[in-house]
């Protein structure tokens, strides 16, 4: 679809209303201008509808869990209903448990913790952090990174299939990639490692703001996502799949919550019994508010519909790369390839530029919030460019001169809430820039390059 058809298309809808749409933010050129927030896939901005909805319920706050008071049941109720409302979002299974943790990270730890012994763990190289670090008790098969989706899949059949000793098994993959944007064959990994005796987790951090995410027929046995990248604020996350391997582990945590009962021994020690429910791995007093506001997110969405959310998106993208396509010296990152489908998320490297001074001046000068660097995802982000591992050079100084390879990137992101004036607003700046160059010098500044404010 041409950028002219999409604007024309009824399917394309408006941006839906979040938080800081109307900020302004000083430049270092003089005057203000209204923040083009465009690193959604670092943190979304707060739909409204969440805040609202977070907004009303504050004064009814209380306890969550056995206390007699009416606040407390209220928010007892609010809380399992918002579980119950995850559950509906990701089309889980009735046997599926959903667990509130603080993050996609926090979520894969406790599934990482709750591995069985002798279970091996396969990870393609191109993972997040949060999906490539944790299995540190496990023995685990980094993946090179695959160049086609056909070969992502052949590439995890064929480890698979030399596992020795066979015994149980996890697979872990993004959805969408956290740098390229890229979607992953996740029904087709899922079926190979079925096929040969494993689970799947699927990391959903980058999936499940832009596109539907269905446990069922996806046929995963985990997925994991963060409120915070779901425009919903207050730092939490949830884990949702089988619960055997959740009822089977310790807790993810010791404490209250997650204890049924607790009694004194003669010898003086004392014996647990814990929850088989999702609280097992609960402990403490839960994040109420957090977990309302992920239920609140997953209401909005689906009601906003994903049909017309993924044909805005496409619109945007279009539009981004399109531009970015009209300047030679910019080189846009992709594993899979340029027709590879993708959601709002691009990164890129400008010829000549270092990237630390590029999304500075993009901030500084034009009031657009971007994000360079590595992305935590450095092995990828490595393979894209071909580089070593090295540190960033002084900001002002070329990162690399033209022909050379570039030590980091430049991601721009976008979702349900952008309009099409901060995309534009963009592609007019990264145009200005590398025809005229930065307006003001810049300086370093515990690694990161700032506006040289000392003249």
């Amino acid at each position: 679809m041409s950028v002219s058809t999409a604007a024309a298309d009824q399917s394309v809808c408006a941006p839906l209303p979040v938080l800081g749409r109307d900020v302004t933010v000083p430049l270092v050129t003089g005057g203000e201008v209204a923040y083009a927030a465009l690193d959604y896939a670092a943190s979304a901005p707060a739909l409204q509808r969440v805040w609202d909805d977070v907004a009303a319920y504050a004064p009814y706050y209380g306890s969550v869990h056995r206390g007699a008071g009416y606040l407390s049941q209220l928010s007892t109720d609010l809380f399992e209903n918002a579980r119950q409302t995850v559950a509906e979002f990701l089309d889980c299974r009735e046997s599926d448990q959903v667990v509130f943790t603080r993050s996609t990270t926090d979520s894969l730890n406790l599934l990482a913790a709750a591995l069985p012994a002798g279970c091996r763990v396969f990870v393609f190289e191109t993972e997040h952090h949060a999906s490539l670090l944790p299995w540190t008790n496990a023995q685990v098969t980094y993946l090179d990174a695959p160049r086609t989706p056909d070969e992502a899949v052949a590439t995890l059949e064929r480890a698979l299939a030399d596992r020795d000793p066979y015994g149980p098994a996890l697979v872990c993959v993004t959805g969408a990639s956290n740098v390229t944007g890229e979607l992953w064959p996740v029904r087709e990994l899922a079926a190979a490692s079925h096929a040969h005796g494993a689970r799947i987790v699927l990391d959903a951090a980058q999936l499940a703001p832009h596109h539907p995410v269905s446990v069922r027929e996806l046929d995963v046995d985990w997925v994991a996502f963060s409120g915070h990248k779901l425009y919903a604020p207050f730092g939490s996350g949830v884990l949702a799949g089988r619960a055997d391997w959740l009822r089977e582990a310790e807790p993810y945590l010791a404490g209250g919550g997650a204890s049924r009962r607790v009694t004194r021994r003669q010898d003086g020690g004392v014996d647990v019994e814990w929850h088989e429910t999702a609280a097992r791995h609960e402990a403490g007093s839960p994040n109420v508010i957090g977990a309302y506001a992920i239920a609140s997110a997953c209401k909005a969405l689906t009601e906003a519909g994903f049909d017309s959310l993924v044909a805005r998106e496409r619109h945007l993208i279009e539009k981004v790369r399109t531009g970015l396509a009209e300047v030679p010296e910019v080189r846009v990152l992709s594993l899979f390839g340029d027709d590879a489908p993708r959601v709002g998320v691009i990164s890129f490297v400008v010829d000549g530029w270092n990237s630390s001074h590029f999304a500075a001046a993009l901030s500084a000068e034009y009031g657009i919030g971007v994000r360079d660097g590595l992305f935590c995802a450095h092995p990828l982000v490595r393979t894209l460019l071909g580089s070593d591992p090295q540190t960033q050079g002084e900001c002002g100084a070329p990162e690399a001169a033209p022909g050379e390879k570039s030590l980091n990137a430049i991601r721009v992101s976008f979702g349900a809430g952008t309009p099409d004036e901060h995309v534009e607003r963009f592609l007019g700046a990264v145009k200005e820039l590398v025809r005229d160059g930065a307006r003001w010098n810049y300086r370093t500044e515990d690694g990161r390059c700032v506006p040289d404010t000392s003249a």
